[in-house]
């Protein structure tokens, strides 16, 4: 098992360096200036090349690449063209706001999907299994913004018990968790509808094998032939739709902290591409990408520690 640990951490790295790369040459592949784009069309010539060389463009491209690995290695994202803050700075604050958006989002489908999936699929063609595919359904139909207007309108216009936008204040757990609930909610509902039907799908699969009916027939219990045999057999494929779709939360997020106007990574990215700040846009990419490769090692060491059966080839 240790062995497996370090072979998928070791593989990840080259997996990190490609995906660094990839954003180094999209960033500077994109059309246009972006040093035109930041001064407009109305600029000198002299102070468009001044903030080419400001921001390093005007050295060769290999250069250029050794330098963005080497600021990233000492944790050096660059200094914002438009306020002249460290990218690092910016990113401490509302980084916290991200990840707990996140987790919360992947915890609730968690705790929401499984069960729901498991219980649809005990009741296969009955009235609470029509009625749990229907939700899933719907949540895999209502795309992140709109469900989220909708909670929005709900929850705080109509109902006014939660707040509409912000982050809560910083030193008052209780109020950010209220600011907290329903961007978080927005995420957990789409993350059940996706967890819901693999978990009924993979449980479907593995309550037809042969050591189920086994157990059954050996007189255990129904909630221990349920979790015991069946369940741990069919979190494979759930653990696999988890860790894809935690990928997709990320993304997910961008649009939550918008509706909600709430801090974040997503929000702060959507303000970089609006003013042209190509340092910090740069830099945001790059922390996706790597909360991207960290969420795909955690979905590969889990299936080892689920299945001991899995062997790194």
């Amino acid at each position: 098992m240790l062995g497996y640990v370090i072979r998928r951490i070791l593989v990840s790295i080259p997996t990190l360096l490609v995906v660094l790369t990839v954003v180094f040459i999209l960033v500077r592949v994109a059309p246009g200036d972006p040093a035109r784009a930041i001064l407009g069309d109305y600029a000198s010539q002299e102070a468009v090349e001044a903030l080419r060389r400001r921001m390093g463009l005007d050295k060769p491209l290999w250069q250029q690449y050794i330098e963005f690995l080497g600021g990233l290695f000492r944790g050096d994202l660059g200094r914002s063209l438009i306020s002249g803050v460290p990218v690092a700075k910016q990113v401490s604050y509302v980084l916290p706001y991200t990840l707990e958006l996140t987790f919360t989002g992947i915890v609730l489908g968690v705790l929401l999907g499984v069960p729901l999936g498991i219980y649809t699929a005990l009741k296969r063609n009955r009235l609470p299994d029509y009625i749990g595919r229907t939700f899933s359904l719907l949540g895999l139909s209502f795309p992140t913004f709109y469900l989220g207007i909708l909670l929005l309108l709900l929850f705080s216009v109509k109902l006014g018990l939660f707040p509409s936008m912000g982050g809560g204040r910083a030193g008052d757990p209780v109020d950010r968790l209220r600011h907290l609930f329903l961007p978080a909610l927005t995420l957990g509902l789409i993350m059940t509808a996706y967890i819901t039907r693999m978990s009924r799908s993979a449980m479907l699969n593995v309550l037809n094998e042969d050591y189920v009916r086994t157990a059954r027939a050996k007189g255990l219990r129904e909630t221990r032939v349920i979790f015991r045999h069946a369940l741990k057999n069919a979190l494979i494929p759930i653990l696999s739709v988890v860790g894809v779709y935690s990928i997709v939360l990320i993304g997910g997020s961008i649009m939550v902290e918008i509706v909600f106007s709430r801090p974040g990574l997503g929000k702060l990215m959507v303000g970089a591409m609006m003013q042209r700040d190509y340092i910090t846009l740069q830099s945001i990419m790059v922390i996706y990408s790597v909360l991207v490769v960290i969420l795909n090692l955690i979905t590969d060491l889990s299936y080892g520690l689920v299945d001991p059966r899995v062997k790194y080839e």
